[in-house]
């Protein structure tokens, strides 16, 4: 068996982990906010990839940039009209509302596309590798990994070195005093949420060319999310993808031991990160 090339896919389905984290972290760094939709929202998103795929007969990257705008849209009005609403000292509203929006995201598209599982079209990308000597690695992988490193560069660099990161930061800090200053807190709470939307059309991409997909697998999308998330310690980007690397390297190990222990392998990496890093390898507010 060879460890190395294990270990080396672990980490490169880490980077999809870390994408579906990196939109959940952003916004709990910022405004507090467990979004327990986030999952059905990754779905939501490769759907509406494969819909525009559909449609307009374009690779699925190109549709990913059609769809990244309708999806910071959605994720402005669903901040602005909805979360902005229930957000304050007591977490549990949030919490129900966002449990709300996934049953309705998973019956809305049950109804308008069926339980049946979808993929989205690769075509020669989905089979292409590359032979590092020792590994031989797929392209999509690679690519899965670099855009997780990507994002998560580009929003470091939007929070250190933008106007936009300032007000971020300031909301986070103090969203009283920020508004005393004349920035908005709901109106960069729904800036925080369109960005994270985006975040979540690009791990829809990977997740829909990577593997099947239906109504249904938000929920678990969720649960690697938060674990990623919380390995990471909460809201710092750079540890989201650290939590994503320990998660599908423990996956990989798992499943090469025997194959049933893949999923429950991820989970006891996580348990045992949670035991002795309660509050994450990295734990900062944002980074």
């Amino acid at each position: 068996m060879n460890w190395l090339d294990t270990i080396v896919q672990g980490i490169l389905l880490g980077g999809l982990y870390a994408l579906f984290a990196t939109g959940l972290s952003l916004v709990f760094g910022i405004m507090r906010l467990v979004n327990l939709a986030h999952g059905d929202l990754i779905v939501l998103g490769a759907y509406l990839i494969l819909l525009i795929v559909s449609l307009l007969g374009i690779s699925p990257f190109l549709a990913a940039l059609i769809a990244l705008p309708l999806m910071f849209g959605l994720g402005f009005v669903l901040q602005k009209v909805v979360l902005n609403r229930v957000l304050g000292e007591d977490i549990l509203p949030p919490l129900l509302v966002t449990f709300g929006i996934s049953v309705v995201v998973q019956n809305a598209l049950l109804q308008g596309a069926s339980a049946d599982t979808r993929r989205l079209p690769t075509g020669d990308i989905g089979v292409a590798s590359v032979n590092l000597g020792p590994v031989t690695v797929g392209v999509l992988p690679v690519l899965t990994f670099a855009s997780a490193v990507l994002v998560i560069v580009i929003l470091n660099q939007v929070f250190y070195r933008t106007a936009l990161g300032r007000a971020f930061r300031a909301t986070s800090d103090d969203p009283v005093t920020a508004s005393l200053m004349g920035i908005k807190p709901k109106t960069v709470f729904a800036q925080a949420t369109g960005i994270a939307m985006m975040i979540v059309t690009i791990a829809a991409l990977y997740l829909g060319m990577r593997a099947n997909f239906d109504p249904a697998v938000g929920p678990a999308r969720l649960v690697y999310a938060f674990e990623a998330v919380i390995i990471g310690g909460l809201g710092s980007l750079w540890g989201t993808l650290a939590g994503g690397i320990i998660i599908g390297v423990a996956q990989t190990l798992g499943a090469a031991i025997n194959p049933e222990w893949q999923i429950l392998s991820g989970h006891v990496a996580f348990l045992l990160v949670l035991l002795f890093k309660p509050r994450g390898l990295f734990p900062r507010a944002v980074d």
